[in-house]
């Protein structure tokens, strides 16, 4: 498992910096692959929009900080974990319940067709 982390960039730049984390699984039979693959996923990844402003959107590659090797995969095994600060609980847990309404609602009409 590998962390590439992105830089987000809108318009000049003059904005609170952020930053893209994301965990992502690679197949590889040793480290040195995993790494270099996990490069290469970073570096294709990259990608750039013009948003609603007509400011130019980045998604610029910074690097790969992280890499762990999963011995095996178990169910309910925990790979990532992040603790999230809403200003409003109960929209944060609508919005969540929204979501797995839609997942489950898909997975349904994948079973009946």
């Amino acid at each position: 498992m590998a962390k590439i982390v992105y830089q987000i960039i809108c318009g000049k730049g003059e904005h609170i910096p952020q930053f893209d984390e994301q965990l992502r699984l690679i197949s590889a039979v040793n480290r040195q692959e995993a790494w270099r693959k996990a490069q290469e996923i970073g570096q294709q990844e990259q990608y750039a929009f013009h948003n609603q402003k007509q400011e130019l959107v980045e998604w610029r590659f910074i690097n790969v900080p992280e890499l762990h090797t999963l011995d095996e995969l178990k169910d309910g095994m925990e790979i990532y974990s992040r603790v999230e600060e809403p200003d409003n609980a109960g929209s944060y847990i609508a919005l969540l319940q929204m979501k797995a309404a839609q997942l489950q609602s898909q997975k349904l009409f994948e079973l009946n067709v």
